[in-house]
């Protein structure tokens, strides 16, 4: 591997990164640039375990939803373990999939029926919180070598900095939105009702209490149909 090379387009993926206006846009970009940039890579994917459920975000090739639709049904797989935080590897490599059978006997031999013949993964993590991991494939065995490895690393430690940055303002945004509904939701109880800004936002917080509704909603009810009835 040429690594000048990959130091600039590493240089160029950064700024990309961060150009991206949305986490979907982003992880878009990291998975395209796996493709692009690791030797070897025929398919990437990030893989978000909450709980026992798999989700499957920017796939560059249908094999990473069957395959990660395929660990989420049997609980087992080298993505599902490396998203799994608490036991799993922070990167793994395999070579060739069929001398995973002992591993991950039930993955295994389906996976290679879907035409994966070794596979990479590396979690996404930053200083203070898990992301998932990135799962980069290769249709035939033996495709990743030392160098893919630490190709992937830094294109992980890349992409979980601006996997996160892009999720806070995602995040930023959606609180930004709800604080301007929930205030739009109380002037319209203030007006109609004569309350003050403390006794509209009380009607708010108590319906969404007892009807265990959560308080944007309720706010967006009111916006919409004038009041909560």
């Amino acid at each position: 591997m040429d690594w000048r090379v990959f130091a600039r387009e590493m240089a160029s993926m950064a700024r990309d990164l961060l150009a991206q206006d949305s986490v979907e846009a982003t992880l878009g970009q990291i998975t395209r640039a796996a493709v692009e940039l690791v030797s070897g890579c025929d398919a990437a994917g990030v893989l978000l375990l909450r709980g026992e459920t798999v989700e499957s975000l920017a796939p560059t090739h249908d094999l990473v939803v069957e395959s990660d639709r395929l660990q989420e049904r049997l609980g087992e797989g080298p993505c599902f373990d490396a998203a799994r935080t608490s036991t799993g590897e922070r990167v793994y490599r395999i070579g060739d999939l069929t001398t995973e059978r002992s591993r991950w006997p039930a993955y295994a031999s389906r996976a290679e029926d879907l035409g994966i013949g070794s596979m990479m993964g590396f979690l996404l993590y930053t200083e203070d919180e898990d992301l998932g991991a990135l799962n980069l494939y290769s249709h035939r065995p033996g495709s990743f070598s030392e160098d893919s490895e630490t190709a992937g690393w830094l294109l992980a430690s890349h992409a979980a900095v601006a996997f996160s940055s892009a999720r806070n303002h995602a995040q930023l945004e959606q609180a930004i939105a709800t604080r301007h509904v929930i205030g739009e939701a109380m002037g319209i109880l203030m007006g109609s009702h004569r309350l003050t800004e403390e006794q509209a936002f009380d009607v708010l917080r108590r319906f969404s209490q007892e009807h265990n509704i959560k308080l944007r909603e309720v706010a967006r009810r009111v916006c919409e149909h004038g009041g909560l009835s």
